[in-house]
C-alpha cells in the first residue's frame, strides 16, 4: 500500500472492519482524522454531546452485534464518554471509543486540558490504549475490535495524539479474525438434561445474554418442545414472545410479584443468559432449589446468585444441545404455572381502566402497546415508568424493548431511539423519557431533525424525579429536594423544527400515539402522569394480590 498519514490509515482499518458510522463531536486534536473520514465510505454523524453519542453508538452494538464508534476530542470531550462507557460495559454493548490527545512527541501548550484519558477509561472498558506510533494503528484497531464484540461483549478505547495522526505510513489495515465460541461439555450438558427431567416443577428463566437472533430461534425452539413456562429478566425482554401462553412475566421487581409465585414453586430454574449486573429478578436461597447457569461465561458468584450447575460455552448451542437431549416428562407438574398466567393476565387486562388523569402509568403502558407494532422499537430511559414497562408491556420481538437495567443511567432513552432509527430506518421507534432524563440530552432533537429521522418521543412529565421520590416515601423520609420546573415542552420541540404535542386527556393519548408514528418527522409529546397509587401498586397491592395466590 503506497505511503499515507496515519489518519488516513486508521480509517481504512475502520473500513476494514465493516464500520459505516462514527457518531462525533470533533476537536481540533483530530482535524487530520476528520479529513481522511471525508475521503472515506464512513458517514459521519455529528451530534451535540460526547455522551449521547456513545449512547447512539453503544445501541447500534446492541442491535448488530458489531461495535459502534463514538469519536472525541481530548479533556473534556473524552471525559464526557464515561458515562456511554460504563453503560456499555455494563450492558455488554459492542463499543470503540476514539479521542484525541495533544501531540505527545513535542508540544507548545503545557498539560492545557491534558488528563490522562487511558488510566480514566481504564476501569469502565475491557481495553484501553494510547497509540504511540502510526505503524502499531493496525493491530490497535484489531485488538479494540476484537475485545469489544467478543462475548462477553463491552467498551473499548483507542487514544490517538494529533502528531501520530500525520506521520507517514505505509501500512495496511488487518483482517478481522473470525472466531467461533467454544462450546458447552458433553459431561455439563447430559447433567443439566438429568436435572431437568428429576424435576417436578421447571423453569425457565432468561436474560440479557439471550437477546442474540440465534439464541432466540433456539429457545422458542426448546420452548416449543418441552412445554416448560419462562419468564425473562427487564433486559431478556422479548426473546421469546410474551403473549404466548407460557410466558409468566418480567422480573421487573426482585420479590414480590406473580412471577414469584411461580419462582418459589420451583424445583428447578433454567438460567440462561443472566449477569449479575442487572438488578437480580430473584433472591435465591441456599438449598431451596436447583439452578442451572448457561452462559457464555461462568457464574460471578454473588450472595443472592450461586448456581450449582454451570452449562459454559456458546448460549444457542447449549440451548440446542439440552433441548435435542431432553425428553418431556409425565411427572413435570406446570398447573401452578398455569394459574399464575391466569392470575398475572387478569392483572395485566383488568384492574380498572384508569382513565383519570394525569395519566397512571397503567394506562400508560397500555396505551403505548395498542399503539405500537410488533417490530416497533420502544427505547426507555430511567425512571419508575422503566418498572411498568418491563412488567406490563408484553415485547413480541427480540430487542423491541431497548431499557438499560445495568447501569440504569439517565438520558439515554432519546440517544438510544435515535440510534435505533439509523439501525432499522424502516421500523417505528418510541423512546419513553422522564421529564429529568429527557433534559438531560434534549439537545439532541436537533440532530433529530436535522438528520431527518422519523421518531417519537413521549415525555412523561411529573416535574420532578419521581424515582427517587418513591424511594425517598418508601425509607418514610420528607418529600424534599426533588422537585424541578420543566419548559414548555411543545414550545420547545417547535423550537428545533420539530412537531409538538400536548396530552390533556387520557382518551387522547392512544389516538395520538398512533398519529405520530404514523407521519413523518420528529414528534415530541408531552404527557402529564400521576405516579401517586402506582407506588402502591407496585410495593403493596401486587405483593399482596400475589401472595394471596395458593400454589
Amino acid at each position: 500500500m503506497p505511503e499515507m498519514s496515519a489518519a488516513q490509515l486508521l480509517v481504512h482499518c475502520l473500513e476494514a472492519e465493516g464500520v459505516e458510522r462514527i457518531f462525533a463531536v470533533p476537536g481540533e486534536e483530530n482535524l487530520d482524522l476528520l479529513e481522511a473520514l471525508r475521503e472515506s465510505s464512513i458517514d459521519l454523524v455529528v451530534v451535540r454531546h460526547e455522551q449521547p453519542a456513545g449512547f447512539m453508538a453503544a445501541c447500534q452494538g446492541r442491535l448488530t452485534g458489531k461495535p459502534g464508534v463514538v469519536l472525541s476530542t481530548l479533556g473534556p470531550g473524552a471525559t464526557n464518554l464515561v458515562t456511554a462507557a460504563a453503560y456499555a460495559e455494563l450492558g455488554a454493548m459492542p463499543l470503540v471509543m476514539i479521542t484525541g490527545q495533544k501531540p505527545i512527541k513535542s508540544s507548545k501548550q503545557g498539560h492545557f486540558q491534558i488528563v490522562d484519558v487511558v488510566d480514566l477509561m481504564r476501569p469502565v472498558t475491557r481495553y484501553t490504549r494510547q497509540v504511540v506510533s502510526g505503524a502499531s494503528i493496525p493491530a490497535r484497531v484489531r485488538e479494540a475490535f476484537r475485545q469489544a464484540e467478543e462475548e462477553r461483549p463491552g467498551a473499548t478505547h483507542l487514544e490517538v495524539p494529533e502528531d501520530i495522526l500525520r506521520e507517514s505510513v505505509d501500512g495496511a489495515p488487518m483482517a478481522p479474525s473470525r472466531v467461533r465460541r467454544p462450546v458447552a461439555e458433553d459431561k455439563a450438558v447430559a447433567q443439566a438434561v438429568a436435572a431437568i427431567e428429576r424435576a417436578r416443577r421447571p423453569l425457565l428463566m432468561i436474560g440479557a445474554g439471550a437477546n442474540r437472533k440465534l439464541t432466540a430461534r433456539m429457545l422458542r425452539r426448546f420452548v416449543d418442545r418441552s412445554g416448560i413456562p419462562f419468564f425473562t429478566t427487564q433486559m431478556g425482554k422479548g426473546v421469546i414472545d410474551e403473549s404466548q401462553p407460557g410466558w409468566l412475566g418480567n422480573a421487573a421487581l426482585s420479590d414480590g410479584d406473580y412471577v414469584h409465585r411461580a419462582i418459589d414453586a420451583a424445583d428447578c430454574i433454567i438460567n440462561v443468559g443472566h449477569d449479575v449486573v442487572e438488578k437480580p429478578p430473584f433472591f435465591m436461597r441456599e438449598g431451596k432449589r436447583m439452578v442451572i447457569h448457561i452462559n457464555f461465561s461462568s457464574a460471578e458468584v454473588d450472595q443472592v446468585y450461586f448456581p450449582q450447575l454451570e452449562v459454559i460455552g456458546d448460549i444457542a448451542n447449549a440451548v440446542w444441545q439440552i433441548s435435542e437431549r431432553l425428553e418431556v416428562q409425565d411427572h413435570w407438574d406446570f398447573e401452578p404455572a398455569r394459574r399464575v398466567r391466569a392470575a398475572l393476565e387478569a392483572d395485566l387486562t383488568g384492574n380498572g381502566d384508569h382513565e383519570g388523569f394525569p395519566v397512571h402509568p397503567r394506562r400508560l403502558v397500555r396505551a403505548v402497546r395498542e399503539a405500537m407494532p410488533d417490530d416497533g422499537i420502544l427505547t426507555l430511559d430511567n425512571g419508575l415508568y422503566k418498572v411498568w414497562f418491563a412488567r406490563n408491556y408484553q415485547a413480541r420481538r427480540p430487542n423491541t424493548v431497548l431499557l438499560d437495567n445495568a447501569l440504569a443511567t439517565m438520558g439515554a432513552g432519546l440517544p438510544v431511539a435515535m440510534g435505533a432509527r439509523l439501525v432499522h430506518p424502516d421500523r417505528k421507534i418510541l423512546a419513553v423519557c422522564g421529564d429529568g432524563g429527557f433534559m438531560m440530552n434534549s439537545q439532541e432533537l436537533e440532530t433529530a431533525v436535522r438528520l431527518h429521522m422519523d421518531l417519537v418521543i413521549l415525555i412523561l412529565r411529573d416535574d420532578a424525579y419521581g424515582m427517587i421520590r418513591w424511594k425517598q416515601q418508601d425509607m418514610k423520609l420528607p418529600d424534599f429536594g426533588l422537585d424541578f420546573g420543566n419548559p414548555d415542552f411543545v414550545r420547545y420541540a417547535e423550537s428545533y423544527g420539530a412537531n409538538g404535542h400536548r396530552v390533556e386527556k387520557t382518551a387522547d393519548l392512544a389516538p395520538l400515539l398512533s398519529d405520530c408514528l404514523a407521519r413523518p418527522g420528529v414528534h415530541l409529546i408531552d404527557c402529564p402522569i400521576d405516579y401517586g397509587d402506582s407506588q402502591h401498586e407496585l410495593m403493596e397491592a401486587i405483593p399482596a394480590r400475589s401472595k394471596a395466590l395458593e400454589l
